[in-house]
């Protein structure tokens, strides 16, 4: 692995995956131009991210202006390659299905913690779990993580939150 200054999550050389697809979705870059259909996702799944973030009362009064700016500020993250959001995106791309975001850490023992959640819509089906099976693979595939942490699902928040850091 290349090396990483403090402005760079992944290394100066490494080309960022513009997007990944699949039968059932795409995931690409989160943008701006995808306001309304993720305001709408998010606005109608709030227990589904407030397990994936359970401290943090997201989204509960988002309004469509501070999506926009939200989204923003990942579309800057992304070209900055400082984070990474990609928005899950039906086939033909009438919806946004979900999300999934790499930020980097300051926790011991890994490079990168990874977020993502299936719009409450989906809850009954296997998404959410075809989902996390497949950004596992494609991290180990196409990334340069050593080892992404999935805090909220394969390590506790309580042990998260205790871990030392770097």
């Amino acid at each position: 692995m290349g090396s990483r200054s403090k402005r760079h999550f992944v290394p100066k050389d490494f080309v960022v995956p513009s997007e990944l697809k699949t039968a059932k979705f795409r995931l690409r870059m989160l943008s701006i131009d995808d306001v309304e259909k993720d305001f709408e996702a998010v606005v109608s799944s709030p227990a589904r991210l407030s397990q994936v973030w359970p401290d943090s009362g997201w989204p509960a009064g988002l309004t469509l202006r501070q999506n926009l700016i939200d989204l923003g500020w990942h579309e800057k993250e992304f070209q900055n390659r400082s984070s990474f959001a990609y928005t899950m995106v039906a086939p033909d791309e009438s919806r946004v299905l979900g999300c999934v975001y790499f930020y980097p850490t300051d926790k011991a023992g890994y490079d990168a913690e990874v977020f993502l959640w299936v719009r409450e819509s989906e809850a009954a089906t296997d998404l959410d779990r075809d989902l996390f099976e497949i950004v596992q693979r494609w991290l180990a595939s196409d990334w340069p993580f050593e080892h992404p942490a999935y805090p909220g699902r394969t390590i506790s928040w309580e042990l998260w939150d205790s871990l030392p850091i770097k």
